[in-house]
């Protein structure tokens, strides 16, 4: 299917299923047009009240973010209301809002306009990360500096609370603030223009239950208020004003699904086990502290990727060990008796703190980030470190290092783990002695010498997302090259049996985290490869739990062999997928050229 297609007046959008489920009802469509900014000169005698004006509303933003905060807590919890704070420490950002007083006296102009240049210039920075989990942190930035510049022009924010019951909401974007005032019951869906799998926004969609579908270019143009609607999160679609075959088509489509919602809660609590015995660790990737509650809803046998850059970003200063340390232990203590596997740091200098040293890089992709980085700025992992290890008194606790290439990073941050131990036993800290420490495989180097590696690593990860990128050399967010993306090309799989074999003949377990690894589709051929430990979105848990529970190792490796026969990911990608629609045709089909999950 095309990203959007129009058959007589009804219109067919794919996007990004964010969050799983199918609506079908009316649409209230948000029109929020982004502010104008005009330039234009302020006197020199005016500057200091042009920087006052500029003062309060960014006061104003602040007050209005901790009012909806405040209301909200009791609502939705105060995990998920937390993410409000972020943005308010943003308003507190010195290269926000110190750079915007600064470009307000130096070029005398008015407040808009030097915040409009400082956002761009902000904004700009993220462009160059190369790790798109972190990408998402570049909207809510945007999403910060529109409430300024609104209460800056005097314009007001249409408030999402009193909506009436049963709407769909349809904008360009949502903030997370917009989503948090989303009373279920009254909006049942969502659908927007811009946004991704692991945006704040969506996060908070799947927490809440709602379907929503992201990615839609041009939808805000051409639907309407009151213009029905149908929603599948499940699939990524939206269709804009159906006919009457089709409402009655995702009518039953929806009965199917919440059928099947209510069988997949009853293996919740079941071993991910085949019929033969194999026994497969299912855990779930952390993006948020705020996603521990669906986490442990969908049955998460622990956290196999605690992502901890969540703590660097949106503030004007580093973290404190206390800091780290409070986050770590409440997720050990609410998981626990399962593993919590923290990966340090995975960002470059530019992205942590505005007062660190930056570095200017060519290609932030192949230059000084994660470990590299992480090494360089030691008091900054050391305070890390420490955390993760009081942490580890209070659960099952263990440390994960990403983008490792060679035995000296794995060696020289074990060196600083074991002087951050002996400060801990001179302090009189309680912490796990032999903590598991374990590396992520997510570039070709490391997948080479994994038979080295496994030597001085407690477990392997496989990190597939920048994997596949570095071994195909391709760019999976550029639109040009984004389809040579394949899981199944026999590079990638002759990888990673390569890696599996290299953990099994040393005995350490050797897991995966990344995308494919929480994906229905591949999950048999990555059992029969001899993954052991496979984490994921929570909501993908149980769909792969049943597949998993329906089947035997031995028809998992029988389908892997086949895989590795194959000469293409074309041929590979046809033969997986001509086996599982066969064979587990609840779960997967094939609509349109497009393989659907239900």
């Amino acid at each position: 299917m095309s990203p959007y297609e129009e058959i007589g007046h009804r219109s067919i959008f794919k996007g990004i299923g964010v969050s799983p489920g199918i609506m079908i009802g009316h649409i209230h469509l948000l029109d929020r047009q982004r502010v104008s900014v005009r330039r234009h000169e302020v006197s020199e005698d005016l500057v200091e009240a042009e920087i006052s004006r500029f003062k309060r509303a960014v006061e104003t933003s602040k007050d209005q973010l901790e009012d909806i905060k405040n209301r909200l807590t009791h609502d939705v919890g105060k995990d998920l209301s937390n993410i409000l704070i972020a943005h308010m420490l943003t308003l507190e950002d010195k290269m926000l809002v110190g750079k915007t007083i600064e470009e307000i006296r130096s070029s005398r102009v008015n407040a808009e306009w030097a915040l409009k240049k400082v956002l761009e210039k902000y904004i700009q920075s993220f462009d160059a990360i190369a790790d798109e989990e972190m990408k998402k942190w570049k909207t809510d930035i945007e999403h910060v500096g529109e409430r300024v510049l609104r209460n800056l022009s005097g314009q007001q924010m249409e408030s999402l609370g009193e909506l009436p019951d049963g709407v769909i909401v349809v904008a360009h974007d949502l903030a997370p603030s917009d989503t948090l005032q989303m009373k279920k019951g009254r909006v049942v869906g969502f659908v927007t223009e811009v946004g991704g799998r692991t945006s704040h926004t969506a996060i908070m969609a799947r927490s809440l239950e709602i379907p929503a579908v992201v990615g839609l270019d041009r939808i805000t143009t051409l639907a309407e208020t009151g213009d029905s609607v149908i929603v599948d999160g499940n699939r990524g679609i939206v269709i804009l004003r159906p006919d009457e075959a089709l409402r009655i088509e995702y009518e039953e489509r929806q009965r199917r699904y919440r059928y099947y919602e209510r069988e997949l809660t009853k293996i919740r609590d079941l071993p991910a086990q085949t019929q033969d015995g194999t026994l497969i660790h299912l855990a779930a990737n952390l993006e948020l502290p705020e996603e521990l509650p669906t986490i442990l809803e969908y049955g998460a046998a622990g956290i196999g990727l605690f992502r901890t850059e969540f703590l660097f970003m949106n503030r004007p200063d580093l973290p404190s060990e206390e800091e780290h340390f409070q986050v770590y232990r409440a997720a050990a203590e609410r998981l626990s008796p399962h593993p919590v596997i923290i990966r340090t740091l995975d960002m470059g200098g530019d992205k942590v703190a505005s007062h660190l040293a930056q570095v200017e890089e060519s290609n932030p992709a192949l230059g000084l980030r994660a470990i590299r980085f992480c090494l360089r700025e030691q008091d900054l992992f050391r305070a890390q470190l420490r955390a993760i290890l009081r942490a580890s008194h209070f659960g099952d606790v263990r440390v994960m290092y990403p983008m490792i290439s060679g035995l000296r990073e794995l060696r020289e941050a074990n060196l600083i783990l074991e002087d951050v131990k002996r400060d801990l036993r001179r302090e009189g800290v309680p912490f796990r002695e032999e903590i598991p420490v374990g590396i992520m495989i997510e570039v070709p180097s490391a997948a080479l010498i994994a038979d080295i590696l496994a030597k001085e690593a407690s477990f392997f990860s496989v990190g597939t997302n920048d994997l596949i990128q570095y071994s195909l050399a391709i760019d999976r967010m550029n639109e040009h090259v984004a389809y040579l993306y394949e899981p199944l090309h026999p590079a990638v799989i002759r990888t990673l049996q390569m890696i599996v074999e290299a953990g099994r003949r040393q005995g350490i377990p050797v897991g995966m985290c990344g995308e494919m690894a929480g994906d229905p589709l591949y999950c048999l051929v990555l059992l029969g490869l001899g993954f052991q430990d496979l984490s994921m979105l929570s909501f993908s848990i149980p769909r792969v739990k049943k597949i998993l529970r329906a089947c035997t190792y031995a028809e998992a490796r029988a389908l892997a062999e086949e895989v590795l026969r194959c000469d293409t990911a074309t041929e590979a990608h046809e033969q997986v997928l001509k086996y599982m629609i066969r064979r587990f045709p609840e779960d997967i089909s094939e609509e349109g050229g497009q393989v659907c999950l239900l």
